[in-house]
């Protein structure tokens, strides 16, 4: 039976109510939710209905008759296209109010959750540049936009940006990203224009054949900045040549390391990366601690934010120095590391081996002594056992990832009976379906959330939890 084809609708003058999740705004139009993309509550646009469901749709922008009062003019050319910072036009104090919703929502609606009177989110004091960390894809397809397909000029093919939101084999040639710090821009684009002016090929990621293929860049705060080149193609007289042209034109790469890819997909963990300038790392310091960047390495994207929420998270921990804490999805250690000058003893547990060793090396060059950390999958680690080797924690720091704590996990904790648990959450979704099973035994002492990602949809969440 041949699919029904879907007729696109036109809704005219239609009111944006509110903002909802993953930065979409919500109207309403015959008794459905209308979810659309760039807009902010008080416009009046026309929408055009591109995907139905029964009970919402999904729809885009063809006319704004007019604009919401309270509006900010995205300060980005590729605002609306490219995937990234959609909250661009909504004022910073109203994204943060959203953000605090948001939360307050998933816990109240999903959770069910009893909840004491919520802390005043903590924004971000830099809204612009603070990202360490950006992994740019290449394309000899490049997404041209409307505007360049109207003009006459010729363009070439090739891009070095972000994916097109649902397109793997579409790349948008970013020009200017106010995420990361100079020389950010600088070495994307001087290296797009030494790879035409080379004539050397642009990755083809339908085909996998080309040369570039793509391009990470890590910073600190203090200044240092490392280059991770993905390369499609072996050829090492290309490799030295491009190699040579980003050491000699950018000095302020410290750290330069290439790879060659030959695999179907981007990742770097589980390939060999040649060093081919600096000292192999770079280091972000906080308070008097230092913590040492490979290029494997996670650490916090916004290092200014991540201080803030770890102050915030070892001052909820409560701790007096005779505590034993334990580090849930540790990492690389950093949180564990950060509380360890105030307890008795650390213990962290992370999935990643890689992250495992950054985290002990973290304590070994900052002359930490009292962490002890393990690699595994965390539902097969955190058990019974386990706890009796290691002692009874006093206070359980968890910062699970997206998909929050496996059932077996909160089952430990809810027969551990651990007086104090920090629960810190990326998705207040998996946080309030985690904090439901876990309210059999405690209550929510105090709500924290937290903006890691200005201009963007998502938000953190640090709940204290206090044994009932």
């Amino acid at each position: 039976m041949a699919r029904k084809k879907f007729t696109r609708t036109i809704i005219n003058n239609v009111l944006i109510e509110d903002l909802g999740s993953e930065g979409k705004s919500i109207s309403r139009y015959d008794n459905k939710v209308i979810f659309s993309e760039f807009t902010a509550p008080g416009d009046l646009v026309d929408l055009e209905i591109y995907r139905s469901h029964k009970n919402y749709a999904e729809a885009k922008v063809t006319t704004f008759h007019s604009y919401a009062k309270e509006r900010a003019i995205p300060f980005c050319e590729h605002f609306g296209i490219c995937g990234g910072c959609k909250l661009q036009h909504i004022p910073y104090d109203l994204q943060l109010q959203h953000k605090q919703k948001q939360v307050v929502d998933a816990l109240v609606r999903i959770g069910k959750l009893e909840l004491p009177a919520v802390t005043p989110i903590l924004g971000s004091a830099i809204q612009k540049g603070y990202r360490n960390k950006l992994d740019f894809s290449v394309s000899n397809k490049r997404w041209f936009t409307a505007k360049e397909i109207d003009t006459d000029a010729s363009l070439h093919p090739n891009a070095i940006g972000f994916h097109i939101p649902g397109r793997f084999d579409k790349v948008l040639d970013i020009q200017h990203c106010h995420h990361q710090a100079e020389p950010s821009n600088a070495i994307r684009n001087g290296l797009r224009t030494f790879m035409l002016q080379q004539e050397y090929p642009f990755y083809d990621l339908k085909t996998n054949e080309g040369f570039l293929r793509g391009l990470t860049l890590r910073n600190t705060q203090q200044g240092e900045f490392m280059l991770i080149v993905q390369f499609g193609k072996d050829e090492l007289e290309w490799i030295e040549k491009t190699c040579q042209f980003l050491v000699s034109s950018f000095a302020e790469i410290n750290t330069l390391y290439y790879t060659i890819n030959l695999k179907k997909n981007d990742s770097i963990y589980d390939l060999d990366l040649i060093l081919y300038k600096g000292k192999g790392y770079i280091e972000e310091h906080m308070e008097a601690l230092t913590f040492r960047i490979s290029p494997k390495s996670f650490y916090q994207t916004n290092p200014s934010q991540a201080y803030e929420l770890y102050k915030l998270t070892r001052s909820l921990a409560k701790l007096t120095g005779t505590e034993t804490v334990y580090d849930l999805y540790t990492g690389t250690g950093t949180i564990a590391n950060f509380v360890a000058h105030q307890a008795k003893k650390v213990v962290g547990i992370e999935s990643v081996p890689m992250a495992i060793e950054d985290a002990k090396l973290n304590s070994s060059i900052n002359n930490i002594h009292n962490t002890v950390f393990y690699a595994g999958d965390m539902k097969d680690i955190f058990t019974d056992a386990f706890i009796q080797e290691n002692g009874r924690p006093d206070v359980i720091i968890t910062d699970p990832p997206r998909v929050g704590m496996h059932n077996d996990v909160v089952d430990v904790l809810l027969r551990l009976a651990t007086p104090r648990i920090v629960y810190v959450s990326c998705n207040p979704a998996t946080q309030a379906r985690d904090l439901q099973l876990l309210s059999t035994k405690y209550d929510i002492e105090q709500v924290q959330p937290v903006d890691m990602f200005p201009h963007t949809h998502h938000v953190e969440c640090i709940c204290v939890l206090k044994l009932r």
